[in-house]
């Protein structure tokens, strides 16, 4: 196989994944996220920062920015059909977000050996001001893909 077939079987198989995946992602539904693009090891989500995401001090609550994150991270990490799931995740909120923002999450593979990965997302606003940054880290479950193999 060349290795342009390679890329585009593994391209297929994320999205594939991101199709799956989204069908039982209530949360990130709920929260009004969308997709933007998938691929091995990688992942961009959208979301517009709503009235009722707003804590006491009318910005968007850091959890809800976490969440976004997180969403960007399971499908980055999930992109190679083996269920993976979450060990644990650093953040640091920068700055914040804001009624009426666009929230992207841009999450990029950092490592991935044997069973455990590192993501980096970076969340920005549609300024392209960073308001966050996630680092998380993954276990993969051997033997056990999110879809069936074709």
């Amino acid at each position: 196989m060349s290795a342009s077939t390679a890329a585009e079987a593994a391209q297929q198989l994320a999205e594939r994944v991101r199709d799956a995946m989204w069908v039982g992602d209530h949360a990130t539904k709920m929260l009004g996220m969308e997709i933007t693009e998938v691929g091995p090891g990688r992942a961009v989500i959208r979301m517009a920062v709503r009235t009722d995401m707003l804590n006491g001090h009318a910005i968007c609550h850091g959890g809800l920015i976490t969440t976004l994150a997180d969403s960007a991270f399971a499908f980055a990490c999930n992109s190679y059909n083996e269920l993976t799931v979450a060990s644990g995740f650093t953040v640091d909120l920068l700055a914040p977000g804001r009624l009426g923002d666009l929230l992207t999450a841009t999450a990029r593979e950092v490592s991935k050996a044997g069973r455990t990965g590192v993501y980096d997302i970076e969340v920005s606003n549609q300024r392209g001001e960073r308001v966050a940054v996630f680092r998380g880290r993954s276990h993969t479950m051997r033997g056990k893909p999110v879809i069936p193999p074709t």
